[in-house]
């Protein structure tokens, strides 16, 4: 790993990358020290391993999923690219050193076919207009691209034609939907969803197995960085056959299939979302491990303050993967009444994983290990994967 830096003709305006000139050794030791700040005495009052943070070889183009926002140009020019940091003013961009090289022509093709098609973009001040984003996930493992195009409402004048004018300059599209989000909303994407052309999903690969990968489920942008995630995460875990594990905020079902696939075990997925929670039960049928997998619909942490008022059957291993709020103190007090003998915690913000360690040390857990992973290059953030034993 050299100590080579990085530049981008829009760094300064665009603001996504703030570490791009830092060379990534730097970057490593930066988030390793992070990680050290906030757990590194709980590592040691333990007897546990702080890893070195788990890092790319090649920090670029790692992104497999690309956004861009549009808003309306002079005489009748759609712009597109990137909101300037900390506003939205729309800073445009031919190509962008850590997307999928695909990505970004495909983004800028959709303001370019519908502004010769006169559909007018989204004026955010008046709430007027079509076309808000577009969203493009592309294949790691596959060749799939599945490009959404968010609008304002149901109706996407002149469809067919914009339809044909996609497909004809991007031909590598393999599904074309249209998300409807009508609300005054940072939000980019909405709840209904058309199929326009294609499948209206698309399917890629991590570990071995298959998953589909709709226009609004959650799939992490870095696949390469994420094989390495699921791969901590299941070593923490230490499977063995006929084990029983909770995959609590499961999404589609990514970390608690492959450890069905790689372990026979049995899985019981927890994830709030109906459409992932759909997702999830086709990808395990699609994995051949339906019968190991269960997916409930419910919210993670009442369904486990349930499981454990009622002394359901107790699980072996409970891997976690909250959202950056972390957990609740609700569902870790009922992770401790159940007693599983290993806990893994994923997190993508290590701030709160390092509340939620504390309150499941307190409960009589121990740390093992901990792994800082560079989900995303050139930025200060850091994702860790902490094992607990219960002591």
């Amino acid at each position: 790993m050299g100590y080579r830096t990085y530049t981008c003709p829009i760094a300064s305006r665009c603001g996504g990358c703030e570490w791009l000139a830092v060379p990534y050794p730097i970057q490593m030791r930066r988030k390793q020290q992070q990680v050290e700040e906030l757990l590194g005495q709980m590592v040691a009052d333990d007897g546990a391993v702080l890893e070195p943070v788990m890092g790319m070889d090649e920090p670029r183009g790692f992104r497999f999923k690309a956004a861009t926002p549009f808003a309306p140009g002079k005489g009748g020019r759609i712009r597109c690219g990137f909101y300037a940091a900390g506003t939205h003013r729309i800073v445009a961009c031919k190509e962008c050193l850590v997307e999928d090289p695909r990505a970004r022509g495909i983004l800028n093709a959709v303001a370019q076919v519908a502004g010769r098609l006169h559909i007018p973009a989204y004026d955010e001040d008046r709430g007027a207009g079509v076309l808000r984003h577009a969203v493009l996930r592309c294949g790691y493992a596959s060749d799939d691209l599945l490009l959404t195009i968010v609008t304002n409402g149901p109706e996407l004048p002149r469809v067919r034609r914009l339809v044909d004018g996609l497909r004809e300059v991007c031909p590598e599209l393999t599904s074309i939907v249209q998300n409807v989000n009508d609300r005054r909303t940072n939000a980019i994407l909405g709840r209904t969803c058309k199929t326009l052309y294609g499948p209206g999903m698309m399917h890629d690969l991590l570990l071995g197995c298959t998953f589909e990968i709709g226009p609004t489920s959650f799939y992490q942008t870095n696949p390469a960085q994420t094989e390495v995630l699921y791969r901590l995460a299941l070593e923490g875990a230490q499977l063995q056959a006929g084990m029983r594990v909770v995959d609590a905020y499961c999404g589609t079902g990514t970390i608690g299939i492959c450890a069905a696939a790689t372990n026979n075990v049995q899985v019981t997925g927890v994830e709030q979302v109906g459409g992932a929670v759909a997702c999830a039960r086709r990808n395990a049928q699609a994995n051949g491990v339906a019968e190991r997998c269960r997916f409930v619909r419910a919210d993670a942490t009442a369904w486990l303050v349930e499981a454990a008022s009622i002394g359901a059957e107790r699980p072996d291993v409970v891997i976690m993967d909250p959202p950056r709020a972390g957990s609740t103190p609700e569902f870790l007090s009922a992770v401790a009444q159940l007693g599983p003998k290993r806990v893994v915690y994923v997190s993508c913000n290590v701030v709160t994983q390092a509340r939620d360690l504390q309150v499941l040390r307190d409960a009589g857990y121990r740390l093992s290990r901990v792994t800082p992973v560079d989900m995303f290059p050139h930025t200060k953030h850091v994702e860790s994967v902490a094992t607990l034993v219960r002591a």
